[in-house]
């Protein structure tokens, strides 16, 4: 064959595979922005466009989603059936407002309640937070359950990890799941191996709905939450890894993040949460998971009033979404809003115009210096309509802010793991709580306020008179807002 009729071959085996990527392209993306940059993609490189497409376009989610939320009904109904019953929660709000919300909550989330007689502590670095977090391993006498999204090789995760080999030799029954592709070098490096036959009780899991065997390479399906629960009393959950960016060591400051310690009936809850993810991931029966002397009753402690807020990408993969636009577009005075990735969806973005449009004081809190540069380029793309309308926003200076908080109106809060961009909304498995309670909220806006004064805020005329490859930067990155 001729070097000719070699590239007429080529152009034409191109244009088929480049049609029928695109035709499947066209058929699944709900979004039409998503769909023009998978074609954008698909015939910009030749080949190699559509073999991208394959890897990480083509929706494996909604099938694999659909899998995960069948376990998760049958997890829910064996619960139902044989206990332990959700904490009940009395409807004790008076304020219209908060009635009206709960209402909306109750319809997205019928399963998970608001739950009363709770007390929740806010820790800010892991400076504050990992000793609490260790003692309580330390002082462990039945379980300790622990999940995160990175399990790091590092001074935290390996005195972490030989802790709890040191907990499961006493006789206490340790469970671990991390997210294999959040910890991917803690995997490859085989830190997590050794520790997997280290002790008889302790038990350690992945998440990953890939299987490269079977040619499953969706990488989307993150678990990107964090809980730690001891003996069932006592809780930990927020924006933490288990890693030693969180903490000072010598020449370099601990990442600035959120992270919270919870008693009372919520607790219970976030029980349920872990052995959820962990029966989907071992198998291990429904029956052995939701024994009693995993729920011990827990009496009210508190004046927090608390909701589970999961996040996970359901058929409609609008949970996340709908609560967050419920609580932007319900905001009467205030919205203060932290995230350290921060690409919103259209419906978000307008819900915080619309906001500040009305008068609202907005403000967003982002770091000044992102440790995924692509993602602080392409949310920058977004500031401009929001300066436009009135809204105030602040970068803070280094230490990386990883903090995720909302607060509106000094009423209610919602923390968690989750960012304010697609994959947080639509893509992860993430765990939220939604707070109603004055002390908490007090506590939390401090420190959100704290974080503000140590940052720059924008100014509009200055921001319109950015350089021009500023903008062409950012609107080059938020191309790729529907994957990030």
């Amino acid at each position: 064959m001729t070097l000719v009729h070699w590239i007429e071959w080529s152009w034409l085996a191109h244009l088929a595979v480049g049609v029928i990527a695109s035709l499947h392209a066209i058929r699944i993306k709900r979004e039409a922005s998503s769909a023009l940059l998978w074609l954008f993609i698909i015939w910009s490189f030749p080949f190699l466009g559509a073999a991208i497409y394959a890897a990480y376009g083509v929706d494996r989610i909604s099938a694999k989603a659909a899998l995960r939320e069948t376990a998760a009904s049958a997890f829910r109904t064996h619960r139902a059936a044989h206990g332990p019953a959700p904490a009940a929660s009395r409807n004790l709000l008076t304020d219209p407002w908060a009635q009206s919300l709960e209402r909306a909550l109750n319809t997205v989330l019928p399963d998970l309640p608001s739950v009363e007689g709770n007390r929740i502590q806010v820790f800010v670095t892991g400076d504050e937070a990992y000793p609490p977090m260790r003692a309580a391993m330390a002082a462990a006498q039945h379980h300790i359950h622990l999940q995160t999204f990175i399990l790091a090789n590092d001074s935290i995760g390996r005195d972490w990890m030989d802790l709890l080999v040191q907990k499961a030799h006493e006789g206490v029954q340790v469970r671990v799941l991390y997210d294999r592709f959040g910890s991917t070098p803690a995997v490859l490096t085989g830190f997590i191996h050794r520790y997997r036959r280290a002790a008889p009780r302790l038990r350690i899991a992945g998440w990953s709905l890939a299987n490269p065997w079977r040619r499953q390479v969706q990488v989307n399906l993150r678990n990107h939450r964090k809980i730690l629960v001891v003996d069932g009393r006592v809780a930990f959950t927020g924006g933490m890894n288990v890693t030693e960016i969180n903490v000072t060591r010598p020449g370099r400051p601990a990442d600035r993040d959120f992270h919270f310690e919870v008693h009372g009936p919520i607790v219970r809850e976030l029980q349920f949460s872990f052995l959820d993810d962990w029966h989907f991931m071992t198998g291990e029966p429904a029956e052995s998971l939701l024994a009693p002397e995993y729920f011990p009753e827990l009496p009210p402690c508190g004046s927090a009033r608390v909701r589970l807020v999961p996040g996970a990408p359901t058929g409609d993969g609008e949970t996340l979404p709908d609560i967050l636009f419920t609580l932007l577009t319900m905001a009467r005075r205030q919205i203060l809003l932290v995230s350290p990735y921060f690409v919103p969806t259209l419906d978000i973005l307008r819900a915080l115009r619309s906001a500040a449009l009305r008068g609202l004081d907005v403000r967003l809190l982002v770091p000044k210096e992102n440790n995924h540069v692509y993602a602080g380029w392409a949310g920058r793309a977004y500031y401009g309509t929001l300066l436009q309308a009135g809204a105030r926003i602040v970068e803070r200076h280094p230490p990386f802010l990883h903090a995720k908080a909302l607060i509106i109106d000094d009423t209610v809060a919602l923390v968690g793991t989750a960012n304010v961009d697609s994959r947080s909304l639509r893509l992860n498995y993430e765990t939220n709580l939604l707070v109603m309670d004055r002390d908490f909220l007090g506590q939390l806006k401090e420190a959100v306020l704290a974080e503000f004064q140590c940052g720059d805020e924008l100014n509009w005329g200055a921001w319109v008179r950015r350089p021009h490859w500023h903008m062409w930067l950012e609107r080059t990155a938020a191309l790729l807002s529907p994957t990030l």
